[in-house]
């Protein structure tokens, strides 16, 4: 019923904004003269398409909202009081659940009481009455709307101001909701990590050197919940990323912005881009199958220790991972400094190679810093290389040629198998979870600052 509501309404919206359009355009004579009107035809069509559709999507959105309530509370009044009394919240789910399973038609698995077929018959009237009722209601809005826009139409009213008021605040309302997307996300971590720090103190978490959490039924933190040998990790493995990615991805930019010619240009780039596009996994058992081995056997060969899985390996794939987040977003920004200032360095004498260290560089800065920032925050939240080639080692050692753990695997360790959401064993997870917001804000800040200082000298 709700897909055929949608389809009636998008079909009433595009008649009304016929209607406003050829309302308007008799308004303006023959030869639909728009200059007797305040505004062009479009904006009279548009504004009696958003009077028809906002109120009645409103009303729908609404209906939808509380309906399944009401339908619980009459479906609840017609249980035995003997009944109601024992359920609680998830008895009181599971009966809903049976009910909408009878009045489907589907049926239940075992034999349905007599008050569960009465709950059911009652509920299917409700629910046919609803829907009609609301089909009703929401078709008569949309109507009322129409006409009242249209009535509203003259050469005078002013339809481009009322139309572009409701796009600004559609606009607004988009860009919240990923404002409150994120907002959510924190709060949401910040109060189970909240709940985290009633069984282990903040000091022990964030400054111990041990991360060994048992695993008790008492629901009590046993072990320990050191997060430095994670967090030592996490930093050595993006470290090992960034020294592999950062350099080889801003020689391709220059190479692609300075050098080459627009036919190499034209297939290198997209070539390059694609390295982005393999599923990180790929590159998990990539490292795990290939590299790994690989670094084990080079390292024997000239006397070094390598474990295959180690924070070398998982580095070194991640930063082939990355590179294509520098490289393509540091050509976008070297191509975009602008042609004067290369003129005039070459025009002062000064070498192509000079040009680009001394002036296309610094001016790009600021864009070759975001794709920096970028790709350390991408390997700081990368998990599925580092499950499968760090090695899962949670001690805290410098030595990279070892196994390490990072905080995005012991996220995963920690939420995986059967675990109980309300002990510390999981609670961590949130905790850990936070701790990567606030390290990843915390370059964000940096990276601005180092931005606004030195844009200034360019603007």
């Amino acid at each position: 019923m709700n897909l055929l509501l949608i389809g009636v309404l998008l079909a009433l919206v595009a008649i009304a904004y016929q209607i406003g359009l050829r309302r308007s355009r008799s308004l303006a004579g023959k030869g639909n003269n728009s200059a007797t009107l305040h505004s062009r035809p479009g904006y009279y069509g548009a504004l009696v398409a958003l009077w028809c559709g906002i109120p009645a999507f409103l009303i729908l959105i609404v209906w939808n909202l509380i309906e399944p309530n009401i339908l619980q509370h009459i479906v609840l009044n017609n249980i035995p009081a003997n009944v109601a009394s024992t359920l609680d919240e998830t008895g009181t789910q599971v009966l809903m659940d049976r009910v909408k399973a009878i009045a489907s038609g589907f049926g239940v698995s075992d034999h349905s009481a007599a008050y569960e077929a009465a709950a059911a018959e009652q509920y299917r009237k409700i629910q046919t009455i609803g829907s009609f009722a609301k089909f009703a209601v929401v078709v008569c809005v949309a109507l009322l709307g129409l006409v009242f826009a249209k009535k509203q139409i003259s050469e005078k009213y002013r339809a481009r101001n009322q139309v572009e008021k409701v796009i600004n605040i559609g606009l607004a309302l988009c860009s919240g909701v990923a404002i409150l997307t994120t907002v959510g996300i924190v709060m949401s971590m910040f109060s189970e990590a909240v709940h985290f720090f009633k069984f282990v103190s903040p000091m022990q978490f964030f400054f111990g050197t041990m991360w060994d959490p048992g695993f008790s039924t008492s629901g009590s933190a046993e072990g320990s919940y050191g997060l430095l040998p994670l967090l030592w990790g996490t930093l050595m493995v993006s470290g090992i990323a960034l020294l592999v990615a950062v350099p080889i991805g801003l020689m391709i930019a220059i190479y692609l912005a300075e050098y080459a010619s627009p036919t190499l240009r034209s297939w290198a780039k997209p070539t390059i881009e694609i390295l982005a596009g393999i599923p990180t996994i790929v590159y998990g058992v990539f490292a795990l199958m290939v590299i790994g081995p690989f670094f084990k056997e080079a390292g024997e060969m000239i006397g070094l220790h390598i474990n295959a899985t180690s924070a070398l390996t998982a580095g070194f794939v991640m930063g082939v991972m990355i590179i294509p987040f520098v490289s393509s977003l540091s050509d976008d920004i070297i191509t975009q400094v602008p042609r004067s200032l290369r003129d005039g360095s070459l025009g002062l004498g000064a070498t192509k190679s000079e040009t680009i260290r001394q002036v296309v560089i610094p001016a790009a800065l600021p864009g070759i810093i975001g794709a920096f920032l970028l790709a350390a925050s991408r390997a700081i939240g990368e998990t599925m290389i580092v499950v499968l080639a760090a090695g899962n080692s949670p001690l805290l050692h410098i030595n990279p040629l070892e196994a390490v753990s990072t905080v995005t695997v012991t996220i995963v360790n920690q939420l995986t198998g059967d675990t109980d959401f309300a002990s510390p064993q999981a609670l961590v997870a949130f905790a850990l979870g936070l701790t990567l917001f606030v390290i990843t804000l915390g370059l964000n800040i940096v990276a601005l600052y180092i931005v606004r200082k030195y844009r200034e000298q360019y603007e």
